[in-house]
């Protein structure tokens, strides 16, 4: 029977909570900086079911960090490059 490791539980709100909001700033990156902006209309049910894989990808790929603090770290700055980056876009593209 496999030994249940105690950072588990922070390892997967790190990767519902973080990988979310990660989600959902890439998402939007791919819908301000993709093909034809915001402007383009068929656009918004791609990049809403976009968030869908992407927060799953984060929320599996959780578990390969060491601890649930490493994972905080990483999956925070991550965020906060994302969110930073979807600022620029914004900013700079409108």
């Amino acid at each position: 029977m496999a030994e249940f490791r105690r950072d588990w539980l922070s390892k997967s709100v790190a990767g519902s909570v973080l990988g979310f909001t990660l989600a959902v700033a890439l998402a939007g990156l791919f819908a301000v900086a993709g093909p034809g902006g915001l402007e383009a209309r068929n656009k918004y049910q791609f990049v809403m079911w976009l968030v869908a894989p992407v927060w799953l990808g984060v929320a599996g790929f959780v578990f390969l960090f060491r601890s649930g603090r490493v994972a905080f770290l990483w999956l925070g700055g991550a965020n906060l490059l994302a969110f930073g980056g979807l600022y620029l876009c914004r900013r700079l593209l409108h």
